[in-house]
């Protein structure tokens, strides 16, 4: 099993704050004999509805020398995940969790933001310190939220 990011606890403690069950930690996707870990399963249910959401959350915390590499290496795991679970739970979104000073800096980047929104990565900003959602980003734009 793979070690967890500097930021998983603080991560799955914000999303209990926000409402979110944990259902797996972590969340194993099986294909034929390989098997891939997201760092986080969690859901949702919604008042409103039967049913509730459903999310795969992997944690990054862009703590290496350079963000961009950082970047590379998350948008590969991203792409992996995201292509996996639409077949094994085509139901449930994947976020890619990122301290709010990486969504407010890095994610903005004019190198980094054509390629966040072409690849359609769902975002989740989060602090640290306090445990709390920052923000959720999905695309197109009118998926934006913001914590309240």
């Amino acid at each position: 099993m793979p070690a967890k990011d500097t930021f998983h606890d603080s991560v799955r403690n914000a999303l209990m704050k926000d409402g979110w069950t944990i259902t797996h930690d972590p969340f194993r996707i099986a294909v034929g004999q390989k098997d891939v870990f997201v760092d986080l399963g969690a859901e949702r249910v919604l008042a409103a509805e039967k049913g509730g959401e459903r999310i795969a959350v992997e944690v990054k915390s862009f703590q290496g020398p350079s963000d961009i590499r950082d970047l590379e290496t998350a948008l590969g795991q991203y792409v992996l995940y995201r292509s996996l679970l639409s077949r094994a739970e085509p139901d449930r979104t994947l976020f890619l969790a990122v301290p709010v000073s990486v969504f407010s800096g890095t994610m903005e980047e004019p190198i980094v933001r054509p390629v966040i929104e072409d690849m359609r990565v769902a975002l989740l900003a989060f602090d640290a310190q306090a445990e709390v959602i920052v923000r959720w980003k999905t695309w197109p734009s009118t998926g934006e939220s913001s914590a309240t």
